[in-house]
């Protein structure tokens, strides 16, 4: 193939970020945004069916004359499903293509879907704490866990998410229980139009794609999650069940998170939690501790979620800044988050009335303490409305007249 200036300016980048064939479909994204060459993926990779590998995959042999002469062979191609027939397996072979059309019809990931695992932008995040600590760990591709702990409803999910959808990396984001076992992380057998295929799980996913694994409220998990220690060492995992090695492509990282350390929660708030193995929670290479947010970080938050009055918003950071300080020195057995305090936003806008949304979001916590709470709030709002006034929405839900 005789290739054109952009043809090589776009391999030379690919090859100067580490990437061998099988190319993903983001590595040629990073690559065209690295040199301007091409406003997306070009047709001469992408849409020739025999350059095809996989779900994602695209073979690239012209990468070979831009590596350096250091640098390791090219990883072989692995075959993204096992089809069995009858009986005990007889061995990996290629999927046809409707048949793997078929499976991502099943998985909810055609081909032109897969742009929907970027996260889209939320326009009312605010930028902060470990937020650019995380850009810079994703965008530098290199392989780095990171392990976030923090109280509930404080934004570390979102957070990851919000890097991923700046970045426009792929985020595999798994909500880990008690019954996450290995078929539910690295894939199983599925019965598929009467036939028995290999479908890859997210953890899979994510490292030959290159994307972010997020292992969220990873302190649920069961001792089966110690099926990801190769995964977490970033040497790849081995199928056993299908004979195959995956490794990472470049770029795959993995975030966790959890509201504990991994040491379970001996004052019962974060129930399920449990005592984590040591040598799993030793391949995290650093945690970041995250609290809540500052009480003006916290009103820009609720004034970007819709917030109008700002006064308001300046009330109910100070509320919660009162109510947080009291729980951090023991004398209260709760507390209010950042998301407690959206809803109580999102509910002042529906509602229009400042006790019916503190009536409503508060409600989740006992009935002595929600009062204690809400009676808080009226000393640090003096226009707070009067309990029984005219503003005040009824028991069953009928609201006054303004």
């Amino acid at each position: 193939m005789n290739l054109k200036p952009k043809q090589i300016a776009l391999l030379q980048s690919m090859a100067n970020a580490g990437v061998v064939s099988p190319v993903t479909r983001q590595d040629i994204v990073d690559a065209c945004e690295d040199t301007g060459a091409y406003a997306c993926p070009p047709s001469w990779l992408t849409q020739d069916s025999t350059r095809k590998v996989g779900r994602g995959l695209y073979d690239c042999p012209e990468l070979l004359q831009f590596a350096d002469s250091t640098d390791s062979a090219p990883a072989p191609v692995i075959k993204e499903n096992v089809d069995i027939q009858t009986g005990p397996v007889q061995g990996a072979v290629e999927q046809s293509v409707e048949a793997m059309h078929t499976a991502s019809l099943v998985m909810g990931m055609t081909g032109g879907e897969r742009d929907s695992l970027v996260p889209p932008k939320f326009n009312g995040y605010v930028t902060w704490g470990h937020f650019n600590n995380v850009v810079k760990i994703v965008k530098s591709r290199r392989f780095y866990p990171i392990f976030i702990t923090g109280l509930s409803g404080n934004g570390k999910t979102l957070m990851v998410e919000q890097v991923c959808a700046k970045l426009k990396r792929e985020c595999f984001r798994v909500n880990i229980t008690a019954q996450t076992d290995e078929d539910d992380l690295l894939g199983g057998f599925r019965l598929i139009n009467g036939n028995t295929v290999w479908q890859d799980g997210p953890v899979v996913s994510a490292m030959k794609s290159g994307g972010v694994l997020l292992l969220d409220e990873v302190d649920l998990a069961s001792r089966n999650i110690m099926c990801l220690q190769p995964v977490l060492e970033g040497k790849g995992v081995f199928l056993k069940k299908i004979g195959v090695w995956v490794t990472p492509a470049a770029g795959f990282q993995v975030f966790a998170t959890a509201n504990t350390k991994g040491k379970g929660s001996d004052d019962g708030r974060f129930v399920g939690t449990g005592v984590m193995n040591e040598a799993f929670l030793d391949r995290f290479p650093i945690t970041m501790e995250q609290p809540y947010a500052t009480k003006a970080t916290e009103k820009k938050i609720l004034i970007k979620s819709g917030c109008d009055d700002k006064d308001f918003a300046e009330n109910l950071t100070k509320w919660a800044e009162i109510i947080r300080k009291t729980f951090y020195e023991g004398g209260i057995d709760e507390v209010v988050s950042t998301r407690r305090l959206v809803n109580i936003v999102e509910a002042f806008g529906i509602f229009g009335d400042k006790r019916t949304a503190l009536d409503m979001c508060m409600s989740r916590f006992d009935e002595l303490t929600k009062k204690s709470l809400i009676d808080l709030y009226e000393k640090v709002d003096a226009d707070m409305p009067l309990e029984g006034s005219e503003t005040t929405v009824s028991a069953e839900g009928n609201k006054c007249p303004f």
